[in-house]
């Protein structure tokens, strides 16, 4: 995981996100490095980008400006948004007062654990 400032745009840490995606286990054979494909909102609409994609073998699905909603993609935007919404309900994630990463992404992965498990309860 990389952390930067607040400040940053979005679309200038999505390809060291990707180089940074773990073997995914799975089908018997060489494991998977990267997505199929991968589903972005108009901040990523850029033909640069869009191109950079696809010489790594991953389908661009990124929502076009200019162009009405109705592409489908809320559906999956939705999950992200209320996960971050989640995140949010911890104060210390809110906002982030540590000057250290390791401290800060400690108490993301405690937030992780404990959603997790409330949602675990609420299925048992």
């Amino acid at each position: 995981m990389s952390l930067t400032g607040g400040n940053r745009n979005d679309v200038t840490q999505l390809l060291p996100l990707l180089d940074k995606v773990p073997a995914v286990a799975g089908v018997v054979g060489r494991p998977r490095h990267r997505p199929d494909a991968l589903l972005a909102d108009r901040g990523y609409d850029h033909d640069k980008y869009r191109r950079l994609l696809r010489q790594r073998g991953i389908r661009p699905v990124i929502a076009e400006r200019g162009v009405e909603h109705g592409s489908g993609l809320g559906v999956f935007r939705y999950v992200v948004e209320r996960t971050i919404a989640w995140l949010h309900g911890f104060r210390r994630l809110r906002i982030r007062w540590e000057r250290r990463d390791d401290i800060h992404e400690a108490f993301l992965g405690i937030a992780t654990c404990l959603i997790t498990h409330r949602h675990v309860q609420r299925l048992c």
